[in-house]
């Protein structure tokens, strides 16, 4: 990891958790707020965790552009939470066979860039 790319990411990083420190939930409560602020920490620990092996600079470079995609979405919407993906036409099939092989290339290919780091499920 270069030194550049290095200070993009504990720069991305700080900024999670300051974003996470002064997070106010739509609600207005109190306890929902609070929630939110831990689901913050939380996934940004366990993904920037996850991801902290990474040597090649593209993966890098994808993992930087999905965290301030994530941050982008969040203080647009005032949710923390990963928005909804919606499968693509025919996006269900049988369990065997081509049309399953070509119908989870279909799913991976509609996984919006904010999604990237989550498994399948």
């Amino acid at each position: 990891m270069t030194a550049s790319t290095r200070s993009a990411v504990l720069s991305l990083y700080t900024r999670v958790f300051r974003i996470a420190r002064a997070w106010q939930a739509q609600t207005g409560v109190m306890s929902d707020t609070e929630t939110e602020r831990r689901y913050i920490v939380q996934e940004a620990r366990s993904l920037f965790r996850q991801n902290q092996q990474l040597t090649d600079q593209e993966s890098i470079k994808r993992c930087i552009e999905e965290c301030e995609a994530r941050i982008e979405i969040g203080l647009h919407y005032r949710n923390p939470y990963p928005r909804a993906t919606h499968l693509p036409p025919l996006g269900l099939a049988t369990q065997r066979g081509r049309r399953l092989r070509a119908q989870q290339r279909l799913r991976k290919q509609a996984k919006p860039i904010y999604l990237q780091s989550h498994d399948d499920t």
